[in-house]
């Protein structure tokens, strides 16, 4: 077994996590609490990075006196990565010297965690070092999600409840993927279900979970898009009912229709099915290249950066849409952005008359 552990990553939450679940479970046979060592690496200056390994230093060489094994947590370490102390000479001399401390640990005498974010792999050998010397964990936050599903599943499983698959990719969407919130909705969800068949569903999702950030607009695009007329006024009326202003409404709408309308021409041509998987994604990405270049950063502008399920799960009402009447919703919606800034004070009524006519009929 090696003697240390790095945690590393771009989402602080996630990492400070696993870090704390490996921390508990090396800690839990040590008896001597002077043999648990907790070392603050969260730095600004140049200065703090050598004061913080210090203290580290200080922590391993440091052993019990009963002959307990030390257990040192080196936590939050924020000069791994492209930051300003990190990038600086004088960082990369004391992450220097921490390595080579590292690199000669009696793993019988201590075991260190190391939990750090943001981390750069920009330096093949310096990840390859942490690989070679420690045991080298790297939490993945993918453009899909993936990585705060897989937090999700897990949490409720220690929770006692199962969290659908769907339900999972709702919550992410209702929260705006933000990892913390996930974990606490998906520990008050189980409550929830925990005396109804212990099965967190997008029923519950969506009779249980707040809209936050861009989400406070979730529902009125939810509700146009299942063409609910008066689901889509009620929508609208909780909205301005609590003080929204209307162009991040339009916007969410806008985004929506746009990734709709490069769905609609893709099954139209016979490029994708109704189902839409992975497989067939990638190989309309790959036809359609030439018109969206490389660039794989999350846009609705490219359709072909969206997760395969979310994109399914957009494309229900198509089978009742044209590509015509789809372009018609990206006309109204850019009126209404004219309607706004003509009738300032009365952007529910603007609101109101672009989904009816769109809707109304």
């Amino acid at each position: 077994m090696k003697a240390f552990t790095i945690i590393c990553g771009a989402d602080d939450f996630l990492v400070v996590r696993r870090g704390a679940e490996l921390w508990a479970q090396l800690s839990a046979s040590v008896t001597d609490d002077f043999a648990k060592e907790v070392i603050d690496g969260n730095v600004n200056t140049v200065d703090e990075v050598g004061i913080a390994v210090g203290r580290f230093i200080s922590a391993v060489q440091t052993l019990p006196m009963f002959g307990d094994k030390k257990v040192v947590w080196f936590r939050g370490l924020s000069f791994l990565g492209d930051t300003r102390p990190g990038g600086t000479e004088g960082a990369k001399e004391q992450i220097a010297r921490l390595q080579e401390i590292l690199a000669g640990l009696d793993g019988d005498a201590v075991s260190v965690v190391i939990t750090a974010s943001p981390f750069s792999r920009r330096s093949k050998k310096q990840v390859e070092w942490w690989k070679k010397e420690g045991d080298y964990q790297f939490v993945e936050a993918d453009k899909d999600g993936g990585g705060l599903l897989v937090e999700m599943e897990h949490e409720a499983k220690k929770l006692g409840v199962r969290l659908d698959k769907g339900a999972a990719r709702l919550l992410v969407e209702k929260i705006n993927g933000n990892t913390r919130l996930a974990l606490e909705e998906v520990r008050k969800l189980s409550l929830y279900v925990e005396g109804n068949g212990g099965v967190i569903n997008e029923a519950a999702v969506s009779d249980m979970v707040p809209n936050f950030g861009e989400g406070d607009f979730f529902e009125t695009a939810e509700a146009f898009y299942a063409l609910d007329l008066g689901w889509t006024l009620e929508a609208i009326r909780r909205h301005f009912f609590a003080g929204y202003d209307a162009r991040p409404m339009i916007t969410s709408l806008q985004n929506r229709n746009r990734l709709l309308i490069q769905l609609k021409v893709l099954q139209d041509a016979r490029v994708i099915g109704q189902r839409i998987s992975k497989g067939d994604l990638d190989r309309a990405a790959g036809r359609y290249v030439e018109h969206f270049g490389d660039a794989m950063e999350k846009t609705g502008f490219n359709v072909f950066t969206q997760n395969p399920w979310y994109l399914g799960r957009l494309a229900t009402p198509l089978n009742r849409l044209s590509l015509k009447q789809l372009i018609g919703f990206q006309a109204s919606f850019l009126e209404a952005f004219t309607g706004i800034l003509e009738r300032p004070n009365e952007q529910e009524s603007v609101m109101r008359d672009v989904v009816i006519q769109c809707l109304g009929t």
